[in-house]
């Protein structure tokens, strides 16, 4: 088309005036055409849709006549919105909560933008012609090396580059690795009682059967547990915040072997610990049971889309089948930039200053809360982008809640966490403070503590 713009509009070849109308008046009303697209010229648009161009101007003429179309003089024709009695019917939207205090989230603003791009351009100056080709299903060789480089010197994750996979996303390798027990004849996982909801449904989607076990101060309890598989957050359990104690870490292990199990780690966020040296990955005491899952969404941003997995060398065929049978390959341009990322150590520093951000908020939050509720304290450790404030019974955390919502703030309640089966007695309000804006973070603390205060009024 002459002037740029494709336009996908059926008209009969019998009533081409009507059919054309009929098929604008559409477009415009379900969005494909919103207000202010510049339609093609007249001569163009008939000679795509192979009808006369008298019939595209007049059909241009009297949609400009009932409100439609509006016509500029030497400016073309151009989309001028509904009459009134066309207006579609818009639903009536809820304006989102002001302040973002859910936990598990990190606060995109500070994207090192800069250092990113710097090394765009040093990874599409270094790249060889092949790396712009589909990257290969296990990700990037470079990514790989670097990364376990990298893993083994912060997580003390015993791992080889032949050993990393690289997902799109913490969710696709948790689905792959589901899918690839539930291929090699598992069918139940254990998962701690409290966790992400959306990693409850990526397992289930798998096929797997889902129990729930307990948590409590030394972490999940899988003394009772009867799975071929278990998913733990043994760093820094979400969101209760509780490490898994030496004795639980060594009898998860125990527990595995006895049953010939997989063990499915998630660090997700065992970077930041700030009170003393983070507590190494669980999967050093068995790579050949357990299954790292690590993201750079809390240390960079969700845009970026790599996560990765350090699998044992059994299980890795399979998990490239399913790798094969998904369609999903992670970007090759972002694994390269984020390999000349880490290697060139921005990642570390990304990684200390969130570090000390969200220490500063825990401090402050810990603070606010003394002031306005001193029967509460955040729990857990001094680590990660959230904590848990326990409170007496479930009513306390429905008040709390509540008077978030009217103060414009979103959190969630130990409800919102807790799998089918958990402890329906234990309450609580999660506070996380990694998403909130620097700039807005001390309001948003103070009104929490506000609504805590206000769960534990009657």
């Amino acid at each position: 088309m002459s002037d740029g713009l494709d336009l996908y509009l059926p008209v009969s070849t019998t009533r081409p005036a009507h059919a054309l109308e009929t098929a604008l008046r559409a477009a415009v009303v379900d969005g494909r055409l919103p207000v202010g697209t510049r339609l093609p010229a007249s001569r163009a648009l008939a000679a795509d849709l192979g009808i006369a161009r008298s019939t595209v101007s007049e059909v241009y003429s009297r949609l400009a006549a009932e409100g439609w179309l509006e016509s500029r003089v030497g400016a073309g024709t151009w989309i001028a919105g509904f009459p009134r009695q066309a207006q579609p019917a818009v639903a009536q939207r809820q304006s989102p909560p002001e302040y973002e205090l859910r936990g598990g989230l990190a606060d995109a603003g500070d994207f090192p933008r800069s250092q990113w791009s710097a090394q765009t351009r040093r990874a599409l100056a270094e790249m060889p012609v092949s790396a712009f080709a589909y990257a290969p299903p296990e990700g990037a060789v470079e990514l790989r090396d670097t990364l376990a480089g990298y893993l083994a010197r912060t997580r003390g994750v015993a791992v080889t580059a032949a050993e990393v996979l690289i997902g799109s996303g913490f969710g696709d390798l948790l689905s792959l690795t589901c899918r690839a027990i539930r291929a090699r004849g598992g069918k139940r996982i254990a998962v701690e009682e409290y966790g992400h909801e959306r990693h409850r449904r990526i397992i289930a989607e798998s096929g797997l059967e889902i129990v729930a076990i307990p948590v409590d101060s030394e972490g999940a309890d899988l003394a009772d547990a009867e799975a071929d598989a278990v998913f733990l957050t043994p760093a820094h359990q979400f969101p209760t915040g509780v490490p898994l104690s030496p004795e639980r870490r060594r009898a998860a292990v125990e527990w595995a072997n006895a049953r010939d199990a997989l063990i499915l780690e998630d660090d997700y966020d065992g970077e930041f610990r700030y009170d003393r040296r983070s507590i190494g990955a669980l999967q050093a005491l068995a790579p050949d049971r357990v299954v790292y899952l690590g993201t750079s969404s809390k240390a960079l941003a969700p845009a970026v889309g790599v996560a990765w997995a350090v699998a044992p060398p059994e299980l890795l065929p399979e998990l490239l089948r399913q790798r094969s049978l998904s369609g999903v390959t992670p970007s090759g341009l972002h694994q390269q930039v984020l390999a000349r990322f880490l290697d060139s150590h921005e990642y570390d520093r990304a990684v200390r200053r969130r570090r000390a951000t969200f220490r500063t908020r825990r401090e402050l939050f810990a603070q606010l809360l003394a002031e306005r509720a001193p029967e509460l304290r955040p729990g857990g450790l001094a680590a990660g982008l959230q904590c848990l404030v326990e409170l007496p019974d479930a009513a306390a955390e429905e008040r709390a809640l509540a008077a978030a919502r009217q103060f414009g703030v979103a959190l969630e309640g130990l409800a919102d966490y807790r799998a089918p089966g958990g402890n329906p007695d234990r309450a609580g309000v999660v506070i996380g403070y990694g998403a909130v804006s620097s700039a807005r973070a001390a309001r948003a603390l103070a009104l929490a503590a506000d609504a805590l205060a206000n769960g534990l009024s009657f």
